[in-house]
């Protein structure tokens, strides 16, 4: 059922949905330990990305915004395309041409009108920030806001509620940040502060490792990782912060490796 459009009266249900978590038999086999995956895939536009953008989205339209726009290499458009669907407003998302067709497509096939623009994700991000200049339309950054840490949260106060006891560590993977800012928030939330937290990057779209190596936001000088999905060239501010607030370890991995890491959780 669809959530109340524009200007609903009534406290809206978030568009995400309560995702399982479930031992992974190889994994906890090959590092001599249980590890538990959240399967945050099952998501209703395929990622945990639903949970922040949708939460901006419907606080977006509760303030009478009258089009969306979003700047995306996949993941974070489809959140934003399925929420407005939802609150039936239309969208614009904005993505660069290393994202390919699929994306394309299954925004197109959610109702986005869909805009080609520049290489990497910082080119199409500038695109949006200036289509968000017309009237009436309001920007829904991928990962950049305190609305989308906040929806991002509620994965952790699930993982709570889901696990007999505190984790040994949490891996999330870094692109902008915007999963570990949400992590943070919900470790604190629920008073997990002292959980280490792991950030994965691939080699090429690692600006978080370089921020931390510098103490400062660095800007890569291009997006060389296949890992399109997590190309921001400077991480998001918060997520420097929140090395400061928690124990985040950051590890770098080769292309190869995260292919073959794909290819493992496939065979799950």
């Amino acid at each position: 059922m669809a959530a109340q459009p524009v200007g609903g009266q009534k406290p809206q249900k978030p568009f995400h949905v309560v995702t399982p978590v479930l031992e992974s038999l190889s994994l906890s086999k090959a590092v001599g330990t249980k590890v538990f995956m959240k399967m945050e895939n099952v998501q209703p536009s395929g990622s945990f990305k639903i949970r922040g953008i949708g939460h901006l989205c419907q606080d977006a339209a509760r303030k009478g915004c009258q089009r969306f726009v979003c700047s995306s290499g996949g993941n974070a458009g489809l959140a934003a395309a399925f929420a407005a669907r939802e609150l039936a407003l239309p969208i614009t998302v904005v993505v660069p041409s290393s994202s390919g067709p699929t994306p394309v497509r299954k925004l197109q096939e959610l109702g986005a009108t869909v805009e080609v623009y520049g290489k990497v994700w910082d080119d199409a991000n500038s695109r949006a920030q200036e289509l968000a200049k017309t009237e009436g339309w309001v920007i829904i950054p991928p990962f950049d806001h305190p609305l989308v840490w906040e929806g991002h949260a509620s994965l952790v106060r699930e993982l709570k509620d889901s696990l007999e006891a505190k984790p040994g560590a949490i891996v999330v993977a870094v692109g902008g940040g915007g999963l570990l800012a949400g992590v943070v928030a919900g470790l604190q939330q629920v008073g997990w502060q002292d959980v280490p937290i792991i950030a994965a990057e691939t080699l090429g779209a690692h600006s978080f490792h370089e921020a931390l190596k510098a103490g400062r936001l660095v800007t890569l000088p291009d997006i060389t990782s296949v890992a399109t999905c997590l190309g921001a060239k400077t991480v998001a501010a918060r997520a420097l912060q929140c090395a400061r607030e928690c124990q985040v370890i950051s590890q770098v991995v080769q292309d190869e490796e995260a292919v073959r890491a794909v290819q493992q959780f496939l065979g799950e």
